[in-house]
């Protein structure tokens, strides 16, 4: 097992591993009903501990690429047709309306409704205060802790703003870029976006989506300071940009001085081979606004959304927009902390994602 652990990467030593092994399932290294190595072998060998070794063995299981016997060992239960579905079939797959609300990312509401009740008890009259403008410190901090597990993110708390979905926080970024820049956008999108931007007077270039994301000839002629896109899977086109339309969108921002939106609202839900890189991961230029929402993977109801700001904007954001109040209520914000700091949250997640791939559904 040929696995270099970087000690100076930005990723957690177990979601390297984690990847690693994903890449060699994937590439039939283990082929399906295979054994993998112990978490013991795994720690000899790659020189990371017992712990850091179960954590990727745990994580690739709640992914759905391996299952542990007890006795036995870790095997593997990955298979092609798990992520992607019989090919040409047609037929609608058969599940309660309960199961289908699951499906769209619903939380089931008895761990909704325990986590709620443990939060009165435990924050008391905390529920009673004003939430600081950015969002309340544990929600924050525990974001990014959620995002070095799940993305290889590493962030600071200072860089998340928390606000009540995604189109007030497309209205916060008009504000901090100004109406004099021109915006540019994906075509088809998703129509809120541009109602937005355009309500805050700014002008939107319209880019036509390819099969690999905006086209080219379209990046190149358009004069827009500020592009929007949705890399892992644009509405209501369906479209993910692969790895070289992405590294031409950072190209495209650091020639022009310009600023990429990465609107992931969607990235939770929709399964996937392998774990997508943001581009807010892969900027080294701080040229990247990441976006993504709770509201799909919570309820509809529950109109939490976050945004990412590189480190450069930080300063310029809070002398601008500081002064804006958060609007989301702060008993949500702590029911969201405890939910990811249970890891109810990502078994969640993980559920649906399983299910998906089972179902044959993108």
């Amino acid at each position: 097992m040929n696995y270099a652990i970087e000690k100076t990467a930005q990723a957690p030593a177990y979601i390297q591993l984690y990847r690693h092994f994903v890449n060699d399932i994937m590439a039939g290294v283990y082929p399906y009903g295979s054994r993998i190595p112990s978490k013991r072998v795994i720690a000899e060998e790659t020189g990371v501990s017992v712990i850091t070794a179960e954590h990727a063995i745990t994580l690739l299981s709640e992914e759905g690429y391996v299952q542990s016997r007890e006795r036995s060992g870790v095997y593997v239960i990955y298979r092609d047709e798990d992520f992607l579905g019989e090919a040409g079939k047609q037929e609608e797959p058969s599940f309660t309306a309960e199961n289908e609300r699951h499906l769209d990312g619903e939380f089931p509401f008895s761990v909704l409704a325990k986590t709620m009740r443990r939060v009165l008890l435990d924050y008391g009259e905390k529920i009673l205060v004003k939430s600081p403008n950015h969002g309340c410190p544990e929600l924050r901090s525990e974001i990014c802790h959620y995002l070095a597990r799940s993305r290889g993110m590493i962030l600071e708390p200072s860089q998340v703003i928390i606000g009540s979905g995604a189109e007030y926080l497309y209205g916060l970024i008009a504000q901090l870029m100004g109406k004099d820049r021109l915006f540019a956008l994906e075509n088809p999108s998703y129509k809120k976006i541009r109602n937005v931007y355009e309500a805050m007077g700014i002008t939107c270039d319209m880019l036509t989506l390819a099969a690999d994301g905006i086209a080219s000839q379209d990046l190149e002629r358009t004069k827009a300071q500020v592009l929007h896109v949705t890399p892992f899977h644009s509405f209501p086109s369906g479209v993910t940009a692969g790895i070289s339309k992405k590294r031409e969108y950072l190209r495209w921002a650091k020639r022009r001085g310009g600023i990429l939106i990465e609107d992931n609202y969607d990235s939770e839900l929709t399964v996937s081979r392998k774990m997508e890189e943001p581009l807010f991961s892969m900027d080294t230029d701080g040229n990247v606004i990441y976006l993504n929402t709770f509201s799909r993977t919570l309820a509809l109801s529950m109109r939490i959304g976050y945004m990412l700001l590189p480190v450069r904007l930080v300063e310029d954001f809070n002398r601008k927009l500081g002064f804006y109040s958060c609007t989301v209520p702060i008993f949500d914000q702590y029911v969201l902390t405890e939910l990811l700091k249970s890891g109810d949250f990502e078994r969640h997640i993980n559920r649906v994602r399983r299910k998906k791939r089972q179902l044959g559904i993108c």
